[in-house]
């Protein structure tokens, strides 16, 4: 079987591949090597390398951040977009940090 070479094109957010070849480097190994033990590994395990899960809406993300700022509340609700939706009335604290960070 030849051993020979064959590109791959893919269009990918300009950010994540900055980060990722910056760790790339600081790993010692370039795109094309990552790509290639990435593929190899699909090959090996017959399968994706790691679970894929969907990534949290707006309002998943939004209650972690004040899960992990302790902020007490009662409800939380968001738009599509990720705004909170308050009733300061009810959540003063949660109104508060809102609004002001």
């Amino acid at each position: 079987m030849p051993n020979g070479k064959s590109a791959v094109n893919v269009k990918i957010d300009t950010d994540v591949k900055e980060t990722a070849v910056a760790l790339l480097t600081r790993m010692g190994i370039d795109q094309t090597t990552a790509i290639e033990i990435y593929f190899r590994k699909i090959i090996a395990v017959e399968a994706l390398p790691f679970q894929p899960e969907p990534l949290p809406t707006n309002g998943q993300r939004l209650l972690d951040a004040i899960k992990r700022k302790g902020i007490p509340h009662k409800s939380v609700e968001a738009t599509a977009e990720g705004h909170i939706i308050i009733d300061k009335g009810k959540d003063p604290d949660l109104y508060d940090w809102a609004v002001n960070g």
